[in-house]
């Protein structure tokens, strides 16, 4: 996706990087962002969750994941972290594993993505993973609700705004 590059900034106060995810003034409910900090305090990746249920458990959570992030690192079966992340914020601690991967060709614009869908032994939940042309893995789980092909239309860079401290 060529419209994605890294970001140079002197003193980085958020990510170095743009964070692919659905415009929170586009999408109904509350959002919540979290960064996940190197001990040098350098950014390994951002996450987003968004709430559409009303205070009772979010309905996606959208990872982006730079290389080298150490979330990104899993052993065979092992669940990504957004799937984690949203077993977490559900009070889900039912023991889920990866059961099969499918890479299936998605068209976003004129863009080619290769999409690995990801089916887990928990059925409600949906998840998927593609890798952008800046290396950085964005991962997309949801609750009880499928992931259709539209979805990746509306997937969009945050400004950095969103990110910033202070």
């Amino acid at each position: 996706m060529s419209f994605l590059r890294r970001r140079s900034a002197a003193t980085p106060a958020g990510p170095d990087f743009d964070v692919l995810a659905m415009d929170p003034g586009d999408w109904p409910g509350n959002l919540g962002a979290g960064l996940l900090p190197a001990p040098d305090g350098s950014c390994q990746g951002v996450f987003l969750r968004y709430d559409l249920f009303g205070g009772r458990g979010p309905a996606m959570i959208i990872g982006n994941l730079p290389e080298g992030s150490p979330a990104r690192e899993l052993e065979e079966g092992q669940i990504p972290f957004e799937v984690a992340q949203l077993l977490l914020a559900l009070e889900n601690e039912e023991q889920v594993d990866v059961v099969s991967t499918e890479d299936v060709p998605v068209m976003q614009g004129d863009n080619l993505l290769i999409v690995r869908r990801l089916k887990l032994s928990e059925s409600r939940i949906a998840c998927v993973q593609f890798d952008r042309s800046d290396n950085v893995l964005v991962t997309i789980a949801s609750w009880d609700r499928p992931i259709t092909d539209d979805l990746y239309a509306l997937l969009k860079p945050l400004p950095a705004e969103l990110f910033q401290q202070g």
